[in-house]
This record gives C-alpha cells, structure tokens and sequence, in this order.
C-alpha cells in the first residue's frame, strides 16, 4: 500500500510544474513535498526528478516511472470500477459508431445478438465514412482502425487486421503478375480515398522491410467496398483490409498478390472514453465484442497466405 500510495504523490508531483505548486495540488506544505520525493527517491535507489526552485523537470528514470506508474493506477482503478460494475445491471442508451462497411457486414448482426441478450441496453448504431470525435458527439463506443489517435480515450483491441494486396484472377492474366513492390508502379491500381494523407502511396511491409510506392489506376473512390467491387470486375489491383477481402480471397474471386508484402498493420479497436470505467453497458459491450473476434485477435499475422484468412 505504501509503494502504491508513493505512485499516486509522484504522478501527481511531476504533472505539476514546481514544488509549490505540487503542494497546493496535494494539500500539505513544499518542505513535506521534499521530503516524501527524498524519501522516495531513497527506496527506490535512483533521482527521478531534476528540480530547482522555479521547476521540475523528470529524469529518464522519472518519465519510465510516471508512464507506467500512470498505466499501473489505471488498471486498478479499472479493476475495482469493474467490480462496483458487475453488481450493476447493463441498461440504458449506448451509441455507437463505425465505418459503412465493417458497421454494416459485421457490427450490425453482432449487435443483433447482443440486443437479445441484453434486452435493458437501448443501441443506437451510426455509421459514417469516417470515425466519429467520441467526445464531440457523445459516443460510448466506436470501432476504429489503426492505433487510437486521441490520447482522452481508451482503447480494447479486439481484432488483427491486415491490409492486403489482391485483384482479380481476370486481371492477372491480362497485366500479368507483380513480382516485387516496384512493380506496382507499372499496374492498374484501385486506390482509397480514406484521409487527408497522399491516397496513392502505398506504405507495404514484410517483416522488417518497409517500402513506399506510389501507383496510379484509371479508378478510385472514397469507399472501401466499391474499391473492392472494382477489383473483383478485374479493374486492378486494390490495398484493402483483411476483413473486407477475405470471403472473396477464400473463393478464389480474389487472389492475394505479392505476399508476404503487405500494407501497414490496422488492427480493429473499440475506443470509448475514459469517463466510461464505470458504465456496466460499455463493458459488457465491450466484452460481447471480445468474445465474438476471439478466433480473430491472435493468430491473422502468423497466415501464411491467402487461402488461411479467418471467416470473418
């Protein structure tokens, strides 16, 4: 209890810009604020603040102890909010956002289940072209891709999620089949407009290996599923996640193309903001999402190839 009742005056400490200041955050006197940081500092055997008498400024030891010491009080905070949490019952209004497709093919039937079991929860689902600010529009749970850009919320990875390389078997037989990265610049290329980011340089990876490629095609949309629609008609070659090729990869419509290369890593989380810790409907969606992309969330980037994409 000491060693965490430590953790908390110290994450309190260097969030502060001075001593004094720290003393008035925690409500006792800046001699009573040197002397439990000297005290500190003593146990653990390391400085983990520089200060002088105008400011405070963490040493390397210091910032390691405030990131994870931060991360430790989260999770028990987590932890007993999810206790007070399981003695309540999931009810009231959840909204929820995510983009036309994946909300369409995917979250839709989950939350048709999840409304059967949980019949208290009134869900408003709402889709849109790109993610929604959970905070601006009062979202309580969004499915994102991609690493969470907003550090006000949390995140729960509930699947892995490739972007992958494929077109038509039409196709290849006409424009032939690309054997290295650079190639691509030479094809029909499909490509999606999703962000402000440059839509036709494709980042691709392959273990270590990175490479840019720009590449240009005749097609392109602000729409993943038509995207893909195009590829399936032998337009060219698309960049498309996972979960949106994988049925037509498995059928033989698509075949997957320079493999093992493939595009940056966009693994599906659901974000929510911190406030929700202690929303018993949040996290019972949260764990019927987990429960759900179980087979899912492990084992995509060890695929060897095409014919092993998960049954999304």
């Amino acid at each position: 209890m000491n060693t965490l009742a430590d953790l908390a005056f110290f994450v309190v400490l260097a969030r502060q810009p001075s001593l004094a200041a720290a003393a008035q955050e925690l409500g006792i006197t800046p001699p009573n604020v040197s002397r439990r940081l000297a005290a500190l500092e003593k146990r653990l055997g390391l400085r983990l603040l520089n200060r002088t008498t105008r400011r405070l400024s963490l040493t390397a030891e210091g910032q390691r102890y405030l990131q994870e010491g931060e991360q430790i009080l989260q999770d028990l905070e987590g932890l007993e909010a999810s206790l007070v949490a399981d003695r309540k019952a999931p009810k009231g209004l959840l909204k929820l956002n995510a983009t036309f497709g994946f909300g369409r093919r995917h979250l839709a039937p989950l939350i048709s289940d999840f409304a059967l079991r949980y019949p208290e929860v009134e869900v408003i689902l709402e889709l849109t072209d790109r993610p929604l600010d959970l905070i601006d529009h009062a979202i309580d749970v969004g499915i994102q891709f991609g690493p969470p850009p907003d550090a006000r919320v949390l995140a729960r990875r509930i699947a892995r999620n490739r972007r992958l390389l494929c077109a038509s078997p039409a196709y290849l037989a006409e424009a032939g089949v690309p054997v290295t990265p650079q190639d691509l610049s030479r094809h029909r290329c499909i490509v999606i407009r999703e962000n402000t980011a440059a839509f036709n340089n494709w980042q691709l990876v392959n273990g270590p290996d990175k490479v840019m490629v720009k590449v240009r095609g005749p097609l392109s949309s602000n729409h993943g599923e038509i995207a893909v629609d195009w590829a399936l008609a032998g337009h060219g070659i698309v960049l498309r996640s996972e979960w949106d090729v994988a049925g037509y990869l498995r059928s033989g419509r698509l075949q997957r193309v320079l493999a093992p290369w493939a595009g940056d890593m966009a693994d599906i989380h659901a974000v929510y903001p911190q406030r929700h810790h202690l929303s018993a409907k949040v996290r019972v969606f949260l764990d019927f999402l987990v429960e759900r992309f179980a087979d899912f969330r492990d084992d995509q980037a060890a695929m060897p190839d095409a014919s092993a994409a998960p049954r999304w």
